[in-house]
């Protein structure tokens, strides 16, 4: 993407993008935009504590289990599919009612 169209008006009318293969641009007509920053989870400071997979994503166990028995996970750094923020909010509350679940189970 080169340019989004009219944000100093504070909306989104278009954005020019440009084809990195050929160079050649062109204007959309858009009236949002959604920018996805990075294709690598940012999960460095869990290696050798969490199994990760191949790709360094958090691998889960029947839900947002991890490797380690009451460590849930949640949102990007356990979805290489969806990513993002859906995936964060679905998983969040499903990760926060499996340690909700977990807690009253030790109790």
């Amino acid at each position: 993407m080169e340019d989004i169209f009219d944000v100093s008006q504070g909306k989104v009318t278009g954005v020019q993008v440009k084809n990195v293969k050929t160079g050649e641009t062109q204007k959309l007509d858009a009236a949002g935009v959604f920018v996805a920053i990075g294709h690598l989870p940012n999960t460095e400071i869990f290696k050798g504590q969490l199994e990760l997979d191949e790709a360094g994503y958090v691998k889960t166990f029947g839900g947002t289990k991890t490797s380690v028995e009451g460590v849930f996970v949640a949102g990007d750094v356990a979805d290489s599919m969806y990513r993002q923020a859906i995936t964060a909010a679905g998983t969040g509350c499903g990760a926060a009612i499996e340690a909700e679940r977990y807690l009253a189970a030790l109790a």
